[in-house]
């Protein structure tokens, strides 16, 4: 038998040790904490420059904006042969940014300003395609000189307006690997096909690639312009932009230079359009000018504000204001609901990006109107008017629409204006907008034409009546049309339009102006205004397009969501009148039937 003392003496024993037991969990626990997390690889960024002065802005503001470490990138960049002042906007740029970045080396090069043989700055003659093939050689060897883990390549109009780029294409591990980068046209940054020859081939899988009808991170045999590269990768040292692999025999191009490169080392090219990654210019032919640079460049900007990402410029580049005109007009309109501040912002972006003046005018908001409003204003239907397609009357936001433009025609005549130019703010503008304008403009003053409106956007409804104006390249005497995106007025046209006293017989303004120039299909309206002389004629291409369509995601009418124009309690929707639909013009099936036979 264990005596008292002695239990008790046991008990603090094992106490202590299990006090002292958990003492050194507790200290080995302080002693070894958790490993820290890795840090992100490093990558160089090479820029070669040259013309650019265009797009730097953006495309530095760009790379700035990308969301990776900065102290984990450097930054390689080159500019040389330059006539414009590319080599001061980016010396500005790496000024600012060399306190961020890791390292910044830097290669300018003021002369010469050409290449021998050279027809203009989009011409590649062999001495110019070696020179940047020897460039972007001299960037890899940097970036192997400095254990990077990545190198991107990163043409200067390529704007990556996702600032995920980078981790997106490092997340997907490929030893080359571009993102798609979206154009104006069916251009982009890849080839899905090439020839023996090494040529552009076309194939089945482009379109539904570049349009992502198919979405993923696909192998193919060409990627330029923007490139990332895994220098991690065994394979990647057998990999060279210069010299030309001994077995090389395709075109001196560097662009397939490197592919040769990557299929002699039997490293595969991939492409990611999982997102939207950015844009890019389209080439332009050897006998562009910088100045088609500049006007390429601007069309790209301008539809980035409607697709989105938008692009910015940096923070760190001086940029001269845009110098402003009104294009030969009096006036130039921008209609605009004051709700729709969205809307009025992209326009005046929009405007100032194709130097353009413009006067802002609040749109009348029809659902702002009850009915007792739109009637103490003088306004009534005209009788027995009808939506073609729903066999709806009118809805308050026409009526809003119809008295937005109509007081623009008034303010034209009371000033006694020349002739003034009307946008609505919905509308994306074609390529080289204002030189195509103002072209148009100045021949239709030097033969003397005698016009009362000239559309610049519109939906064509019979294309194949419209006959073109001999004298004027790009005109047609226009037929029925729907919408009023946007159109040239003269004072006469104007006086013509208020004279027919709209308001008290009125229909929507695109079906107005039809009647006016009298090509309505509806005998029954026109019989309501007698005197249809105005003389009317429209581009041919239109030089505006709506921004999107009834249907399509970001598509809103304020005309079409609304309430009857007599009775606040109908709602109305764009499902009701189909002529908002992209092509529905050409669908007479949709129409009523007293309609579609008049057609």
């Amino acid at each position: 038998m264990i005596s008292f003392t002695a239990s008790t003496m046991i008990f603090h024993f094992l106490v202590l040790g299990a006090l002292v037991f958990q003492a050194e969990c507790y200290f080995s626990e302080e002693k070894y904490p958790e490993e820290s997390k890795m840090q992100p690889p490093t990558v160089v960024i090479a820029i070669i420059a040259r013309n650019a002065a265009h797009s730097l802005p953006y495309y530095l503001g760009s790379l700035e904006r990308l969301n990776y470490p900065k102290d984990r990138i450097s930054v390689w960049a080159a500019t040389d042969h330059n006539s414009d002042n590319t080599t001061a906007i980016l010396k500005e740029w790496l000024t600012v940014m060399q306190k961020f970045y890791h390292y910044v080396e830097w290669r300018p090069m003021e002369q010469p300003t050409s290449y021998a043989g050279e027809l203009g700055p989009k011409h590649w003659p062999n001495g110019r395609y070696e020179y940047v093939m020897k460039l972007k050689q001299a960037a890899l060897n940097f970036a192997r000189r400095r254990w990077a883990d990545y190198i991107l390549y990163a043409d200067t109009d390529n704007i990556l307006t996702n600032p995920n780029t980078l981790n997106l294409l490092i997340a997907e591990n490929k030893s080359v690997i571009a993102p798609m980068l979206d154009s104006v046209g069916a251009y982009s940054n890849f080839w899905c096909g090439i020839t023996p020859q090494g040529y552009y081939r076309r194939t089945a899988e482009y379109f539904p690639t570049r349009h992502r009808q198919r979405l993923g991170c696909f192998p193919v045999p060409m990627v330029h312009s923007t490139v990332l590269l895994d220098l991690r990768k065994e394979d990647m040292k057998k990999l060279a932009f210069y010299p030309p692999h001994d077995d090389y025999s395709w075109p001196y191009d560097d662009i397939i230079v490197f592919a040769f490169s990557c299929r002699a080392a039997q490293i595969q090219m991939y492409v990611s359009n999982k997102v939207r990654y950015g844009c890019l210019n389209v080439p332009g032919k050897p006998h562009h000018t910088i100045e088609d640079d500049l006007l390429n460049f601007v069309h790209v900007h301008l539809e980035s504000m409607i697709d989105g990402p938008s692009m910015h410029p940096s923070r760190y580049v001086h940029m001269f204001p845009k110098q402003r005109d009104l294009m030969g007009f009096d006036e130039i309109y921008l209609i605009n609901l004051r709700r729709r501040s969205d809307r009025r912002d992209r326009m005046l972006l929009s405007l100032n990006e194709l130097e353009v003046d413009v006067k802002v005018v609040d749109a009348i908001d029809g659902n702002a109107l009850n009915s007792s409003d739109i009637k103490i204003l003088g306004v009534d239907l005209l009788p027995n008017y009808y939506d073609p397609f729903s066999g709806r009357t009118l809805t308050k936001g026409e009526v809003g629409c119809f008295l937005s433009h109509y007081y623009i025609w008034k303010e034209i005549v009371d000033l006694q204006m020349d002739k003034a130019l009307i946008f609505e703010d919905d509308v994306r503008f074609q390529a080289n907008f204002k030189r195509r304008a103002l072209r148009l403009m100045e021949q239709v003053e030097e033969v003397e034409l005698d016009w009362d409106i000239i559309y610049f956007g519109r939906k064509q409804v019979n294309p194949a009546k419209e006959e073109a104006v001999d004298s004027v390249r790009n005109l047609v005497v226009v037929d029925y049309s729907y919408w009023t995106l946007s159109y040239a007025i003269s004072q006469q046209g104007a006086q013509k339009l208020l004279n027919a006293e709209p308001l008290s017989k009125m229909l929507p303004v695109d079906e107005f102006l039809p009647i006016m120039y009298d090509k309505h299909p509806n005998e029954e309206y026109k019989s309501h205004f007698p005197n249809r002389n105005l003389q009317a004629y429209s581009t041919r291409p239109l030089l505006v397009e709506p921004c999107h369509y009834a249907g399509e995601p970001q598509w809103v009418s304020d005309t079409e969501t609304s309430t009857l124009w007599d009775d606040d309690s109908v709602r109305t929707d764009w499902r009701g009148s189909h002529k908002t639909l992209k092509g529905a013009a050409q669908a007479p099936e949709m129409l009523s039937a007293a309609y579609r036979d008049e057609l």
